[in-house]
C-alpha cells in the first residue's frame, strides 16, 4: 500500500522574531518536507535555509532522545541506560526530596531558556510546578534580551513600537545591530520595498553584513560604542535645529538631563571612540534630521556588553529627540511582544511562589554552582528548553559546576545535547512538532496557533505533560496542575482582550495567523498608542530604571583588558541558536574573522589553524581573513557544539561573565582575546 501524504499547518518555534508559519508534509508520521506558507501574512510563506533543512532530521536523527535514561557513566562522558518513565519519575522524586529535606526547596535550581519559543512549552505547567515546590527562581531575561526589553520599558512602557510592515512607508531605515538577513529575515523585502520608492538605507554593525553591503551607509563601530555613536547623532541634531521643541516639551521626560551628557560628546571625539570618520556620523545625523518618516530597527546583537542597556536607550531616544513618531512607518521597530494580551500571573502562577524565595540570574548559574558560601547551596538542577555548556558564558566554569558529584541533574530535551551529558536523568520531550501550542513573537505582531503534525516519537512527551506527571508524583492535586493544554491556552491570554475579536486562544485557527491591533488599525506610537512609564512621557532620564538598576541615565564605560582584540559572536544563516548544532558536527569549527591588518601584525595567513585565548579559556579555530570586520574586532559565529572543537571548548568559554548596566544582562561582545597560529 502507498505511503500518504498529508501537509499541515504548523509555526516555527526557533528563538527568532519572525516566528514564520509553515507547511509540514508527513508521511507514515513521519515529516519529509518543510516550507513556508501564507497563514501569516507577515512570513508571507518565505523561510530561512535553517528550517526546511535541518528540522527533518533534528525530529527524526540519531541524536533524538525517544525514552527515559539513567546515567551509568562519568558526568559530562554522555553514558546512559534506558528506564522507564516511573522509574525516572520515582528518582526524580527521591533525589529532589532528599534535597528539600536536608536544604530547603531553594537548593533546586530550574534551568530553562527559550529552547520552544511557544507559551506552553515555554513557560506554564512547569512554572506551576517549581513555583509549588519552592524552588530557586531564575531570571532568564539576562541571557538574550532582557537589557533591550528592560530599556524599552524604561522608556516607554508596556506598549508595543510599530509592526515591521510599516518600514515600507519609510524614507529612512536605520538597522542597527541587528543582522536582518541572518535574524530578521522578513525585515528585507520590506527594506527593498521602501528603498525602490527611494528610501536610504543605513546599518550600524561592527561586521558587514549582507544588509550592510547593501546599504547606503553602513557605520562600522566598534563594539559596545553605540551610546556615544547615538549621543554624538543627538548632540549634531540639536547643532542642526533638528530637535522637534514642540514634541518634546509635550512629551519628553528628561530632555536636558540627556543632552547634557549627549553635548560631551563633540562629532571628532565620538568618531575617534567609535572608530568611524567624522563624515558617516554628520550624514547619519543630516538624514535623520532631514527624512521622514524614519524608522529605526533595533536589534539584540548591540546590547551584549557592558554599556548595552545604555546604547539601546540613547538610540530609542532619537526619534523622540527628532519628533519622528505619529506616522506610519515612523518610530522604532520595537517592543512587539507587547503587542499580545499575555497574562503571565494567569498561565506561569507565581502567587505560588513562597514569601522570600530568592532570585538567582541565569549569568551567574556557573558562579552558583561553585560557590560554597551560597546558603541554600544548590544541590540539584532541572535543564530543560536550554543547552547551558554551548550557551552561557564562561563556559568552563558552568563545566565544573555541572560536573559536581553532589550535584543532582535532570535533564529534559529534544536531542541529546552537550548539557545533558551531565544529567544523572534525562526526560524525552516532544518537538513542537508533536504538541499543541501558541506563538506570539517578540518581532512582529501576529498570533499564531500549532497542532500537532505527528505523533510523539517513542515515548517522548510534551513538556506540559512531563511537568504533569511531576506535579502528581510529589503530590500536586490542586487542579490547576491538571490542567489540560487547552486550558493552559486559555490562561495565557486575556480571551475578554479585544485584540482576540471574541475567539478563545485555544480556539484560534491554525492556519490563520491573527493581527494584533488597536481597534484595528496598526500600532502607531503617539498616534494610537502613548507611554505607559510613571510620567506618561518618553522617560529619557527613567524612574524605573534608576529604581531597579540605579540606571537613571544612560552611560558609557570602555572595556579595560590586557587582551588586544574584541571578539563577537553573532547567529549565522546555520545557526541562531544552538539548537541545531548536533547537526553540523562534522562541519568542524566556524571560521574566525580577521581583518587583513590585524593578521598581518601577527603574521598569520588566511585557512591557517589559530588559537584564540584569554584568562577564561582557549579554542583553536580556521582563520579567515577578511575587511569585512573592522580592525581590532575578531568575529566567530556562535551556537557550535563541543564536539567541533579539539579542546573540549567553543567561543563561549572566551565570554566574561560580568553584568551590563541594566538587567544584569550578559556581555558577550566585551570579550577580548588576543589570537596567534595554532
Amino acid at each position: 500500500m502507498a505511503a500518504v501524504r498529508v501537509e499541515r499547518p504548523s509555526v516555527c518555534p526557533l528563538d527568532c522574531p519572525d516566528t514564520c508559519s509553515l507547511t509540514v508534509t508527513v508521511e507514515d508520521d513521519r515529516i519529509v518536507a518543510i516550507r513556508g506558507s501564507h497563514a501569516n501574512p507577515y512570513t508571507g510563506g518565505v523561510l530561512c535555509a535553517k528550517v526546511p533543512e535541518a528540522y527533518p532530521a533534528f525530529v527524526h536523527g540519531a541524536g533524538r532522545l525517544r525514552t527515559p535514561l539513567r546515567r551509568v557513566g562519568a558526568k559530562g562522558e554522555g553514558r546512559f541506560a534506558r528506564i522507564t518513565w516511573a522509574e525516572a519519575l520515582d528518582l526524580v522524586h527521591e533525589r529532589f526530596a532528599a534535597v528539600v529535606a536536608e536544604h530547603g526547596p531553594q537548593a533546586i535550581l530550574p534551568l530553562n531558556y527559550a529552547g520552544p519559543h511557544g507559551m506552553l512549552a515555554g513557560g506554564s505547567m512547569d512554572l506551576r510546578f517549581f513555583h509549588k515546590l519552592g524552588a530557586s527562581l531564575l531570571d532568564r531575561r539576562p541571557l538574550c534580551g532582557g537589557i533591550r526589553t528592560e530599556a524599552w520599558v524604561g522608556t516607554f512602557g508596556s506598549v508595543p513600537g510599530i509592526r515591521p510592515e510599516q518600514i515600507a512607508h519609510a524614507r529612512l531605515i536605520i538597522v542597527w545591530g541587528n543582522n536582518v538577513t541572518w535574524s530578521n529575515l522578513h525585515l528585507m523585502p520590506l527594506i527593498n520595498r521602501a528603498r525602490k520608492a527611494g528610501a536610504r538605507l543605513v546599518v550600524v554593525d561592527p561586521r558587514r553584513t549582507v544588509i550592510a553591503r547593501r546599504a547606503d551607509l553602513h557605520i562600522a563601530l566598534r563594539p559596545g560604542t553605540d551610546v556615544v555613536l547615538a549621543w554624538a547623532v543627538a548632540a549634531e541634531l540639536e547643532r542642526r535645529d533638528g530637535i522637534d521643541r514642540a514634541f518634546v516639551e509635550r512629551h519628553v521626560e528628561g530632555f536636558e538631563e540627556f543632552m547634557a551628557l549627549a553635548r560631551r560628546w563633540s562629532v571628532s571625539e565620538a568618531a575617534r571612540v567609535c572608530g568611524v570618520s567624522e563624515g558617516d556620523i554628520r550624514a547619519l545625523a543630516e538624514w535623520y534630521h532631514a527624512l521622514a518618516p524614519a524608522a529605526i530597527s533595533v536589534g539584540n546583537g548591540l546590547e551584549r556588553n557592558q554599556n548595552g542597556g545604555s546604547g539601546i536607550r540613547a538610540i530609542f531616544a532619537l526619534p523622540a529627540l527628532g519628533g519622528k513618531f505619529g506616522v506610519p512607518g515612523g518610530g522604532l521597530v520595537n517592543g512587539a511582544s507587547f503587542a499580545f494580551p499575555k497574562t503571565p500571573r494567569r498561565l506561569a502562577r507565581p502567587d505560588l511562589v513562597p514569601e522570600g524565595t530568592r532570585t538567582l540570574n541565569i549569568i551567574d548559574v556557573g558562579r552558583h554552582l561553585l560557590d560554597a558560601s551560597l546558603v541554600p547551596p544548590i544541590k540539584a538542577v532541572f535543564i530543560y528548553n536550554h543547552n547551558p555548556v554551548v550557551v552561557h558564558p564562561d563556559q568552563n566554569r558552568l563545566r565544573r559546576g555541572l560536573e559536581r558529584e553532589d550535584l543532582f541533574v535532570v535533564g529534559s530535551d529534544v536531542v541529546m545535547t552537550d548539557s545533558l551529558a551531565y544529567a544523572d536523568v534525562v526526560l524525552p520531550a516532544c518537538s513542537h512538532f508533536e504538541h499543541a501550542d501558541l506563538y506570539p513573537a517578540y518581532g512582529q505582531h501576529w498570533l499564531q496557533r500549532a497542532e500537532p503534525v505527528i505523533p510523539p516519537q517513542g515515548e517522548a512527551l510534551p513538556n506540559t505533560e512531563i511537568f504533569r506527571r511531576l506535579a502528581a508524583r510529589f503530590g500536586f492535586t490542586d487542579p490547576i496542575f491538571r490542567a489540560s493544554d487547552a486550558e493552559l491556552m486559555d490562561d495565557a491570554l486575556d480571551p475578554d482582550d479585544p485584540r482576540l475579536a471574541g475567539v478563545r486562544p485555544s480556539t484560534l485557527p491554525t492556519d490563520q495567523a491573527l493581527a494584533m491591533t488597536i481597534d484595528g488599525e496598526d500600532a502607531v506610537m503617539f498616534g494610537n498608542v502613548f507611554p505607559k512609564t510613571p510620567s506618561g512621557k518618553v522617560e529619557l532620564a527613567s524612574t524605573y530604571l534608576e529604581r531597579k538598576y540605579g540606571a537613571r541615565l544612560p552611560s558609557w564605560r570602555p572595556v579595560e583588558s590586557r587582551y588586544p582584540l574584541a571578539l563577537i559572536s553573532p547567529a549565522s544563516d546555520r545557526r541562531i541558536t544552538s539548537t541545531f548544532g548536533g547537526l553540523h558536527v562534522g562541519d568542524g569549527p566556524p571560521p574566525l574573522e580577521m581583518h587583513p591588518d590585524d593578521a598581518r601584525a601577527r603574521g598569520l595567513h588566511d585557512g591557517m589553524r589559530v588559537r584564540v585565548w584569554n584568562d577564561l579559556g582557549e579554542i583553536r579555530l580556521p582563520l579567515r581573513i577578511s575587511d569585512a570586520v573592522v580592525r581590532g574586532v575578531v568575529a566567530t559565529l556562535k551556537g557550535a557544539w563541543l564536539a567541533t572543537s579539539e579542546r573540549g571548548q567553543t567561543v563561549s568559554a572566551l565570554c566574561p561573565a560580568h553584568h551590563a548596566d541594566i538587567s544584569e544582562g550578559a556581555c558577550f561582545n566585551d570579550a577580548r582575546v588576543e589570537v596567534a597560529a595554532a
